[in-house]
């Protein structure tokens, strides 16, 4: 009798033991997945398609708005995803070489690069000021990710949800709209994807919260003051 109690408990403990294993393993997968979709490269392209959505500007004609996007995302998206690919590659570093502070630098210049380009062609194409705003702001946010990843390694996730919501305000200012459904959702976004930050273990608490209000600073004083 005491054999089968024995052998009860431990299939018990071990059951118990495996799931427990099996939990933090499904979650750090989901972390995976929510850093990866929401990358920091898609920040101006969800800003742009945020602005023609929430403001008057969904009255300009559909074809000028997917001129306008598929330009963001060809300088904001594409370079500088293709030209981190290919350094990887050259290089032969897997994902988590680029979580290393030392080695950001060189990505950190692609992107930035392809942002002053994006900018250029949209002061060649007369393209509003607060359009090109956003480029600004996350311009502004690139140099100063860089500047103090030169001693310190902050998220660049979390810059991309603070420029978001500092956009969100910035606009609903200068069109008179009111974006608490919006905060609310791409708050819980933030939240979100900080937490996977942590769980993957890229970023602590203080990296993750400097990096979205450097964003935060960023898509304030990008869009409403320079």
């Amino acid at each position: 009798m005491m054999e089968n109690t024995n052998i009860t408990d431990q299939a018990v403990c071990q059951t118990t033991t495996e799931t427990k294993t099996e939990q933090p393993d499904k979650l750090y997968a989901a972390a995976r997945i929510i850093s990866a979709v929401f990358t920091p490269f898609m920040a101006p392209l969800v800003a742009f398609m945020m602005l023609f959505s929430v403001s008057y500007l969904r009255i300009l004609p559909i074809g000028y708005k997917l001129t306008v996007l598929s330009m963001v995302a060809s300088f904001t998206v594409v370079l500088p995803m293709l030209g981190i690919f290919m350094f990887h590659k050259v290089n032969g570093w897997g994902i988590h070489e680029l979580g290393k502070r030392e080695k950001r630098f060189l990505p950190y210049g692609l992107t930035i690069m392809s942002y002053v380009a994006c900018l250029l062609t949209m002061y060649r194409v007369h393209l509003p000021r607060y359009m090109s705003g956003i480029i600004t702001a996350t311009l502004i946010c690139m140099l100063l990710c860089t500047a103090i990843n030169l001693k310190w390694k902050i998220s660049t996730h979390m810059a991309s949800c603070g420029i978001i919501i500092g956009g969100l305000l910035s606009y609903s200012l200068i069109f008179q709209f009111n974006p608490t459904g919006w905060l609310c959702l791409f708050t819980l976004l933030a939240g979100m994807l900080g937490s996977a930050r942590i769980i993957v273990k890229q970023h602590t608490l203080n990296e993750v919260a400097a990096g979205f209000f450097v964003g935060l600073f960023c898509g304030i004083i990008g869009i409403l003051f320079i």
